[in-house]
């Protein structure tokens, strides 16, 4: 599946430098990741899937929590987003499917933990969010949020004709000393339109690891009507880690 000979994961050399990459950029992208030959059947696996996907039709604030009872309503951190696009979750992934097979590989899993700098990958512990294939036809997007996860792996798949575009702001959480702190003034800034986001820019195939649990970021509404296609693999540094009954409403409309 994955072009190996561009792409020498199994090289400690080179998982050093992607390990550098990341921790200073807070993003790493990996252009040409997968084979085209793996793209184009992935898309003919799973472009008939967006008849079934959950199209999420709520809101959420950035943190994907419930809202803060000691905050206002109108406060950065209580501000409702919206997040349009669809997706089949986890229960839905065929067993036969590629995606399982890059998603449990140990050769893959051992390049992540390296390059993340964690001990092991695990998956999640609720049925619906280890791996997860996103649409977003015209209009839809991914409204501004902050992961649960510390790190996010996606694979895009088919690019639409315009938006979609995957915009960032780091520093938003900062999880370093006793607790997590959100930074209030910098996310009504960006919430607001006040400070233009950072982006990423890559094409059909790449492989992208985001540290998405400090950065706040989102996906443009699509342009046109190309669907976006993209793939999350969705690991844990811990084992037994699930989504919260509230982002698993959101996200997927059903209870873990």
């Amino acid at each position: 599946m994955v072009d190996v000979a561009r792409h020498r994961i199994d090289d400690p050399v080179v998982r050093a430098a992607h390990r550098e990459r990341l921790d200073h950029d807070g993003a790493l992208v990996l252009e040409g990741f997968l084979r085209p030959d793996v793209v184009e059947r992935l898309i003919a696996d799973h472009d008939a899937d967006e008849a079934n996907a959950f199209f999420a039709a709520g809101t959420h604030n950035a943190e994907l929590t419930e809202p803060l009872a000691d905050l206002p309503a109108d406060h950065p951190r209580n501000r409702q987003i919206v997040s349009s696009k669809g997706l089949i979750a986890d229960d839905q992934i065929p067993d036969g499917s590629p995606l399982r097979t890059l998603y449990d590989s140990t050769r893959f899993r051992a390049y992540l933990a390296s390059v993340l700098g964690i001990g092991a990958l695990h998956p999640y512990a609720d049925r619906l969010s280890s791996i997860n294939v996103h649409f977003a036809p015209a209009g839809r997007e991914l409204g501004w949020h902050l992961d649960n996860s510390s790190f996010a792996v996606t694979l895009l798949l088919r690019a639409p004709l315009g938006g979609g575009r995957f915009e960032y702001v780091p520093g938003i959480r900062n999880d370093s000393g006793d607790g997590s702190t959100i930074d209030s003034e910098l996310l009504g800034r960006v919430l607001d339109g006040d400070l233009p986001p950072l982006r990423l820019d890559f094409a059909p195939g790449a492989l992208v690891l985001f540290r998405g649990r400090e950065a706040l970021h989102r996906v443009t509404p699509t342009i046109g009507g190309v669907t976006r296609l993209l793939v999350v693999l969705a690991y844990n540094d811990a084992p037994g880690i699930a989504l919260s009954p509230s982002a698993l409403a959101t996200f997927y409309g059903r209870e873990p």
